[in-house]
């Protein structure tokens, strides 16, 4: 995608490169993968993609991509197989969204938003492929990998992880797939998680928010009723900042997410990512809405000083109101959104 974005065929990128064309081709088909070559080779790849016209941001994106395939490959590889935490690709890192839905595009078919920048300015040539895929059987193993993870990891130093494994255990499909995490939430979110207790609450989280995008939102209602402390809200709010990139540190643990100061980040972008999913159809509705009202409460400033993202703001609430299902805790914090928006007015 980077070559093409940068009008470059396969003999056109190799010619620059100064290598044979069977070594790019060995690239993108994955014959010989970019993890396989050395680091000053990579890095001299990624820096001349962006100089002959790909996208600026075309390294930060192929590193993702390396660590995104490295949890596909350790997945598919050992299947049912249990991989210590100190091996395993899951665990090196709390993961932004970006890489978890490079993770999730050949299960769900579904480009990254991200990658819309890479615009094609050559035509594909073949038989080429327009994104990754996984036969039924990798799919069947990579998703045995993650039950095998989620069950055995119990100790504290596997929480990671387990939680991201939990995550996109929600991204199967299987019926079997959605009874387990129902267990799962039954044992991790039905009580309130004790004051500092991020492994709990993110347990909690983790099972809640995938039985939402497995279609049953019911367990995530439970989860906000839930999380009323001011502690949970602050995790809340980190774990949303560092999800789309605000935090920028990289972070090897959940614990930051208490530690972390919030006014170390603006919120713009945060506010613009949930405004975006208040649609009456978003499976992830309660939180999305529930965070947005945190968000506010700490940052008035963000309405008071912006007038156009008050406004977008306005209208994507009204539209939000008019929906019949909300519950009552939604209509609350809805309605303490829409009196932040008229104060911030004045």
């Amino acid at each position: 995608m980077a070559r093409q974005s940068a009008a470059l065929t396969q003999e056109g990128l190799a010619e620059a490169l100064d290598v044979d064309v069977t070594t790019v081709q060995g690239w993108e088909s994955g014959r010989r993968p970019l993890s396989a070559v050395s680091a000053g080779e990579f890095l001299r790849l990624c820096g001349r993609l962006s100089r002959l016209g790909a996208p600026a941001a075309t390294g930060r994106h192929l590193r993702e991509a390396i660590e995104a395939d490295q949890v596909l490959s350790v997945g598919i590889t050992t299947g049912a197989r249990w991989v210590e935490p100190d091996r395993h690709p899951l665990a090196a890192s709390v993961h932004r969204w970006t890489i978890t839905n490079l993770i999730l595009w050949p299960i769900l078919g579904r480009m990254p938003r991200h990658l819309h920048q890479f615009r094609p300015q050559v035509p594909r040539r073949g038989p080429t492929p327009v994104q990754p895929s996984l036969s039924a059987e990798e799919r069947t193993r990579f998703h045995a990998h993650l039950f095998t993870i989620a069950e055995r990891a119990q100790r504290d130093d596997e929480a990671l992880l387990r939680r991201q494994a939990v995550y996109l255990l929600g991204f199967d499909g299987r019926p079997e797939a959605v009874d387990w995490l129902r267990t799962e939430w039954h044992r991790a979110g039905q009580s309130r998680p004790a004051d500092g207790d991020i492994a709990g609450l993110l347990e909690a989280r983790s099972a809640s928010v995938a039985l939402a995008v497995a279609g049953d939102s019911s367990h995530l209602y439970d989860f906000v009723d839930h999380m009323t402390d001011q502690s949970d809200e602050v995790a809340n709010l980190n774990y949303w900042a560092y999800w789309i990139g605000e935090l920028s540190d990289e972070q090897t643990d959940d614990a930051f997410m208490l530690s972390a100061d919030t006014r170390s980040w603006t919120g713009v972008k945060l506010l613009h990512h949930l405004l975006e999913r208040l649609g009456p159809a978003s499976p992830q509705r309660p939180l999305n809405i529930c965070t947005l009202h945190a968000l506010i409460a700490s940052r008035p400033a963000l309405l008071t000083e912006r007038p156009a993202v008050r406004s977008l703001c306005g209208l994507a609430l009204d539209r939000l109101a008019s929906t019949a299902d909300l519950s009552r805790t939604e209509r609350n914090q809805l309605a303490g959104l829409q009196y932040a928006v008229r104060i911030s007015e004045r």
